[in-house]
């Protein structure tokens, strides 16, 4: 049996690729809404360092899950699919298409294909684990599971302890439900917007230097009191050493534009492993053909 044709259109695509203005340009013309599908533009707070769509963008557009959720509570892939399916509806219901747009690439598989059938969180394992020092965790999952070691993020300790709960609870790799998750097939449902690399890493380091003089380092100073998810946003390790005086501002500058670089890398490796989502190189298109193009795959997406 195939499976049923996608009720929402995605636009993907690495951090700074501009996935935010073209979004709202396609949605004004296809009579869509956006969804985000981005694990921390979803929290209310840290609207500088995350990168959140403009106040003038939003404006033009309705945008959901952005900025819902409180800094301090912690936030999963799970609740994000609910929530999600949620936004899918009333959408549909009010006769628009939902254009779901980010660059979290479990959000989006998640969408495209369900959830694997992992066991839930351990309380007591949890806090076992989260009081182990990184390396010795990362050796761990290494020794269980090489597989996925090699497949995840492993200074990501959020990642690699959720991988080292499965294999304990269960006896089995984390890989192999992985791997069973990644076996199914999906129609093509959206697209990943691509650039050569040095002109992303150019409009990386751009939006850098637009964050701290927009005052990114004050907003990270006062943004309270952070959960275990929101804790590891990108850039904020960075940042925070730098309210600490532990860095410069140059050198706090250079290592936010490399981890947010790292990260667009990690990105298009995900990406590029997807069947369901289309590659575009958007520089190979001007704009207006970029918003036509995609306007007209998102109106493939009938509402009801």
């Amino acid at each position: 049996m195939l499976p049923a044709p996608p009720n929402f259109f995605i636009i993907a695509g690495p951090t700074a690729v501009g996935k935010s203005a073209i979004a709202v340009a396609v949605a004004e013309r296809c009579g869509g809404e956006i969804i985000g599908a981005d694990a921390f533009q979803i929290y209310r707070g840290l609207d500088i360092l995350t990168a959140k769509p403009s106040p003038e963008l939003r404006a033009r557009m309705p945008h959901h899950l952005i900025g819902e959720i409180p800094l301090s509570q912690s936030f999963d892939v799970a609740q994000y699919l609910a929530l999600a399916h949620e936004r899918i509806a009333q959408v549909r219901a009010r006769g628009h298409i939902p254009i779901v747009v980010g660059g979290t690439g479990l959000y989006l598989r998640a969408l495209m294909r369900g959830l694997a059938d992992l066991p839930g969180a351990d309380p007591d394992l949890r806090i076992a684990l989260e009081a182990r020092p990184l390396a010795d965790l990362q050796r761990h999952l290494c020794e269980l599971d090489p597989a996925c070691s090699a497949s995840i993020d492993l200074q990501n300790p959020r990642r690699v302890i959720r991988a080292l709960e499965v294999c304990l609870l269960t006896g089995r790799p984390f890989s192999s439900f992985r791997e069973e998750w990644s076996a199914d097939s999906s129609p093509r449902c959206g697209v990943v917007l691509t650039l050569d690399r040095e002109t992303l890493h150019a409009r990386i380091a751009l939006r850098t230097t637009a964050m701290f003089e927009a005052g990114v380092v004050d907003e990270v100073s006062h943004c309270g009191e952070l959960g275990p998810t929101s804790g590891q946003v990108l850039g904020l390790r960075e940042l925070r050493a730098l309210v600490r005086r532990e860095i410069t501002l140059a050198q706090c500058s250079e290592a936010l534009a490399q981890s947010t670089r790292q990260y667009a890398k990690r990105q298009m490796t995900w990406f590029r492993r997807e069947p369901a989502l289309e590659l575009i190189d958007i520089a190979s298109l001007s704009t207006d053909e970029l918003i036509n193009r995609l306007t007209a795959q998102a109106a493939t997406i009938k509402a009801p």
